[in-house]
């Protein structure tokens, strides 16, 4: 089962208030119903490839409305697709999609989300998870990428849908494909949080306990790199420095060379490995700060470069 197929499975196990019902099933119905109009009567007939929500709406249309719609089920044959769960309405139809608030006078459709859907905070929670349940879909939190978005067929049901997150400071975003309208999150921490607010909880601790694991991961790659990056300097800085002295003997000897820089540059021969702070610290005598050698290494380097261009001017 896919990550999003198990949050879906999860929320439709979840119990909720009377208005709350209403809300998440308007949703539902909302973007995967279609309305069918023969003989003078309408009809609603409720799609879906997910045999739970196709159970929570019609749990939802029994327990509200105290009627028995039809259940089908469709064998897909081409490219061995999944089955096709419909729930079908006639008689009732009408009066449900007016409840709903989706059917408006006449035959005109209700546009956007009827505020009266979600007056309270509860409500709110329950349409957008009934919005989620029939066009949503997440990303599994072990993929290279967060992502979370909900797809609905009007641009003004999107925007609204939009607004109802970002009630929550979402971040959620809207954006125009060819089947549709797409509102989606991004953000690992947002997407986590919507989780929460349409209470799919379980979910939510995997889906947490994977990207705390993969940020640990990440800020453990960052050390390493940043370390690795680091020895890499350090390394050539000493391979630098060790062809300097080395040179600087050849040419005029490490006996000419001033007691600080002598010094320096012979206890870099002995320990080319190690650091400036512990060259410092093996130097005869007394201990010599990190950017004392530093400064006795660059005008070893000075001497060492006038050597190769071949100055006569040696000074120390």
């Amino acid at each position: 089962m896919s990550f999003a197929s198990a949050t879906k499975q999860e929320l439709t196990r979840i119990d909720s208030p009377c208005c709350c019902r209403r809300a998440e099933l308007s949703a539902l119905v909302r973007m995967n119903g279609t309305v069918q109009i023969g003989n003078g009567r309408i009809g609603l007939e409720f799609t879906t490839e997910n045999n739970a929500i196709a159970r929570r709406t019609y749990s939802l249309i029994k327990e509200l409305y105290q009627v028995q719609p039809e259940v089908f089920v469709r064998k897909k044959v081409r490219l061995k697709k999944n089955n096709t769960y419909a729930v079908r309405l006639s008689k009732e139809a009408e009066e449900i999609l007016r409840d709903l608030r989706i059917l408006g006078e006449g035959m005109k459709r209700i546009s956007g989300i009827d505020p009266g859907l979600t007056a309270e905070e509860c409500c709110v929670r329950s349409y957008l998870r009934g919005a989620f349940l029939a066009g949503g879909s997440v990303n599994n939190p072990d993929s290279g990428s967060y992502h979370l978005e909900i797809v609905s067929t009007y641009q003004d049901h999107s925007e609204e849908l939009c607004s109802l997150m970002n009630r929550y400071h979402l971040h959620a975003k809207w954006i125009e494909r060819k089947k549709g309208f797409v509102v989606y999150l991004k953000e690992g921490d947002k997407i986590g949080e919507f989780l929460n607010i349409i209470g799919a909880h379980h979910t939510l601790f995997r889906f947490e306990d994977v990207r705390i694991l993969k940020d640990m991961r990440n800020s453990v790659n960052r050390l390493v790199n940043c370390e690795t990056a680091n020895l890499n300097k350090t390394i050539q800085a000493a391979m630098r420095q060790v062809e300097n002295i080395r040179l600087i003997d050849r040419e005029i000897g490490l006996d000419q060379l001033p007691d600080r820089l002598r010094e320096v540059a012979e206890t870099r021969l002995s320990h080319p490995e190690i650091s400036l702070t512990e060259l410092g610290q093996m130097l005869p005598g007394r201990k010599v700060s990190k950017s004392a050698i530093n400064h006795r290494l660059r005008k070893l380097e000075e001497i060492a470069q006038k050597l190769r261009v071949g100055s006569t001017d040696h000074t120390l």
